[in-house]
């Protein structure tokens, strides 16, 4: 698990074990309902591996050979598996505090190197990954509250609404839905740019109202931090979409051709267009009002009535793809409009590789 092996040098790459991955793993493997359905994959030498075809068993024992040599070397408990496919989760098990967590185990006896490279790229090079929106899709057939079931129902209501700034503009699996033209945004871009503004750690809410408890309100400075965080856990939902309703029909109406396109070379209704506008939403919000208030769509413009920016200076050119064209439009919004200080510090911010 820990340095490369054999059927990565075959295949010339290289798979280490990446420590965000295993933390998250971590955390998720003591949520309630956690379980790994797909199998971890794991080779044994034949000399290692004894079947019993009456009792149906596999016996992994250590091999002792009698005379030690190059050739026909000892092999102990620790080196009897190899992990093909699973070693995150193995170490992300290790710190599981309850008492017993069942994993199935695929067992593969004196596989060689070729197949073992196959198992390997048919398991992680060849399946396709499942979309964030259609996860977040799955939000909505949930029981029990959570930050990501209130953020995809704020994104719905957003997509259906007939007057929202958002009407059709959401693919809410991802990718484009049929007989709809002009959809800019994935629902998980939308998701997540709210996600950013209720909770620091939706997993841990998440189990809480599993467990039937509710997460504690926040005060003070992480209350600037997350303006939408309490009106979640007052199951204020309602206000938290008149907010984005009326801020981004604001944009809407400031931009109206920028917010409106549909065709390529314009950023403001894309995902690096969205992000900067979200993160722009915190100042002009706290200069507004405070955390629980709703700031009508008249009082939105008159903070951007500030800025001389003309539809078409939001192109690709200006503000090129990913996080460095993303940051450098919210910091160019973020000056046109003139926050005071107070309400525009970097604590509020965000940082540039949000």
């Amino acid at each position: 698990m820990v340095g490369e092996r054999p059927f990565e040098t075959y295949l010339g790459i290289q798979r280490p074990l990446n420590r965000k991955r295993v933390a998250e793993i971590a955390t998720y493997a003591n949520t309630r309902d956690a379980c790994f359905p797909s199998a971890v994959i794991v080779a044994i030498e034949g000399r290692c591996a004894e079947f019993n075809p009456d009792r149906n068993t596999l016996t992994l024992k250590n091999y002792i050979p009698e005379t030690e040599s190059p050739e026909d070397r000892a092999v102990y408990e620790i080196q009897i598996g190899r992990v093909l496919d699973g070693q995150h989760r193995i170490e992300g098990l290790k710190s599981f505090t309850g008492e017993i967590f069942e994993v199935n185990v695929s067992v593969f006896v004196d596989v060689d190197i070729e197949d073992q490279a196959y198992l390997f790229s048919t398991v992680n090079l060849t399946q396709t990954k499942v979309s964030k929106s259609l996860v977040y899709d799955l939000f909505d057939l949930a029981k029990t509250r959570s930050p990501q079931k209130t953020c995809h129902n704020i994104a719905v209501a957003l997509d259906q609404g007939k007057d929202s700034p958002f009407f059709k503009k959401i693919k809410r699996l991802g990718h484009a839905t049929p007989g709809r033209v002009g959809e800019t945004l994935t629902q998980a871009t939308v998701v997540e740019g709210l996600l950013t503004y209720v909770s620091r750690d939706v997993v841990a809410d998440r189990e809480l109202y599993l467990k039937g408890k509710t997460p504690s309100k926040l005060y003070g400075k992480i209350e600037q931090e997350l303006i939408f965080r309490n009106m979640f856990i007052d199951e204020k939902d309602l206000l938290i979409l008149d907010v984005m309703w009326n801020y981004f029909a604001a944009i809407q109406k400031k931009w109206p051709v920028a917010w409106g396109s549909d065709g390529t070379g314009i950023v403001l209704n894309k995902t690096n267009g969205y992000r900067a506008l979200m993160r722009l939403l915190r100042p002009i919000y706290l200069f507004l009002t405070s955390p629980g208030g709703v700031p009508s769509t008249e009082q939105f413009m008159s903070v951007l009535e500030r800025t001389s920016m003309k539809d078409d200076l939001f192109m690709v050119d200006n503000f090129p793809p990913g996080t460095s064209g993303e940051a450098l439009l919210f910091h160019t919004l973020l000056k046109e409009v003139r926050i005071p200080e107070e309400y525009s510090g970097s604590e509020y911010s965000g940082s540039d590789s949000n």
